[in-house]
């Protein structure tokens, strides 16, 4: 917008000051200050480029100038003070409207991952934010070892990256709990990988974990839940890795679904290791890393920091006192699916 669209009633009483301040050299009222100010946020308001404004206020002085009396220092002293305080109006204008907007799209964030709001209003709402819940999405959790905010140095370096990269695709950067996330359309996977990646560049090491895309407007809880919940089930397990996918991790949560059940499989299968001196952990802790080492005795020995001789000492006495055999296939199955369900469980620590 240039200067001839501003409309006159910004500029009102500006020429009438100018010829009577600079004739008298006495400075602006506090009135006068004030209403500078007003015309200031309601030119801000109004949405004018502050920029096309101060243009307006320079040329108004030009058409107004006051040859006949007064000095030019008083003049320009008059512009400097009324163009000041206009800005300072219109400055004040945008904070408040840059803080109801943080705070609508904070408002929406908790709506859009808890589902409070009604799914049709929402979708009304995420329009406004680049996204429509009409299409599947994806959510990508970032856990690192310290909590985000939403002006935190980290979250706008990876905002930064994800822009550089692919622009305005209906991506959703914010914070929760002091997590990051990314929220993208569900066929865009890369969208989800570059974010891993540069969040594990950016804070050296933290892990992020992915929800499958899900349609709908509800399909972001639904992700964002697969999201937290395959963090969660990573702290339980000590799974490796900086990026954890939920498709990849649905044995979990059918192996828990019937607590109890798995539970009876715990006690009864590995129940016996208690008796051991020192108690289950060591011979469980034998039976995780066995198990992770594709059963492979050398490797498991070496992340155990053991001989391969202690290793085998400890498999059979594992054998001896459950009667299941760690080596034999037919034996196996149920022997990891108790060393997993203890993990979920958190056995021996909690009593089942």
């Amino acid at each position: 917008m240039t200067d001839r669209e501003i409309p006159d009633r910004y500029l009102e009483g500006y020429a009438r000051i100018l010829t009577e301040v600079s004739a008298t050299g006495r400075r602006l009222t506090r009135e006068e200050i004030e209403s500078r100010r007003t015309l200031g946020e309601q030119a801000a308001d109004a949405g004018h480029g502050l920029r096309d404004l101060v243009s307006a206020h320079l040329a108004a002085a030009r058409t107004a100038w006051p040859h006949a009396s007064g000095s030019t220092d008083s003049a320009l002293a008059v512009v400097q003070q009324v163009i000041d305080a206009f800005a300072e109006g219109y400055e004040r204008a945008q904070r408040l409207a840059v803080r109801q907007e943080e705070a609508a799209r904070r408002e929406f964030i908790d709506d859009l991952l808890y589902g409070r709001s009604d799914l049709g209003r929402l979708a009304e709402r995420a329009e406004r934010f680049g996204l429509r819940l009409s299409h599947a999405h994806a959510v990508a959790v970032a856990q690192g070892p310290a909590a985000y905010d939403e002006g935190d140095p980290v979250p706008r370096q990876v905002e930064r990256a994800l822009m550089a990269r692919f622009g305005d695709r209906s991506i959703l950067l914010t914070t929760k709990d002091g997590r990051l996330l990314c929220v993208a359309p569900g066929h865009q996977d890369e969208v989800l990988t570059h974010f891993a990646k540069q969040v594990y560049a950016a804070t050296n090491g933290s892990r992020v974990a992915v929800g499958r895309p899900q349609p709908g407007p509800g399909g972001v809880v639904q992700s964002y839940e697969e999201a937290l919940n395959a963090l969660e089930l990573a702290e339980r397990l000590g799974l490796d890795g900086p990026v954890l996918r939920a498709a990849d991790l649905l044995v979990y949560p059918v192996l828990t679904r019937d607590r109890q059940a798995m539970a009876d499989l715990v006690l009864n299968t590995l129940g016996p290791l208690t008796t051991a001196r020192g108690g289950a952990e060591p011979l469980l802790d034998t039976l995780t890393t066995y198990f992770d080492s594709g059963c492979v005795a050398a490797e498991a020995a070496r992340r155990l920091t053991l001989s391969v001789r202690a290793l085998t000492y400890r498999l059979e006495r594992i054998h001896k006192l459950t009667g299941a055999d760690p080596a034999d296939p037919a034996h196996r199955y149920m022997l990891q699916t108790a060393v997993i369900g203890a993990r979920l469980l958190d056995w021996p620590a909690q009593d089942l």
